[in-house]
């Protein structure tokens, strides 16, 4: 055995973070702040207009995340395809406020988004 006792914990929600931070006597302000963080999340989103997955991809990346696209998708030869937005609650959250910030189709997503994260955690 280890001197650390290294181990992979399974976090899948948001309740489960909190009660694995208070288990390690964290400060009760920093539980907001560090439960969105251990979740990780992968969201498929469909139909999406290629000029628009370059954008929620550059969002994405900007706040840390990652968003796999089809490797045609710069070139736009397609017109729509499917995108995997991957990265923490405080990721997504991030990359909704952004995506809100663009025109309504792009808005439109941020909303889908939120809607699907918020009965998620």
């Amino acid at each position: 055995m280890s001197e650390y006792n290294a181990k992979i914990i399974k976090v899948e929600k948001l309740e489960e973070a909190i009660e694995e931070i208070k288990k390690i006597g964290s400060d009760k302000q920093s539980i907001d702040i560090m439960a969105p963080k251990m979740i990780t999340k992968v969201i498929k989103l469909e139909n999406i207009i290629l000029q628009d997955a370059i954008i929620i991809k550059q969002d994405m990346l900007s706040v840390g995340g990652e968003v796999a696209v089809p490797k045609n998708t710069f070139m736009l030869h397609d017109k729509k395809g499917e995108i995997l937005i991957i990265g923490s609650i405080q990721q997504i959250r991030l990359l909704i406020t952004k995506l809100k910030r663009h025109y309504n189709r792009i808005k439109n997503i941020a909303n889908e988004l939120e809607i699907l994260l918020n009965k998620e955690t």
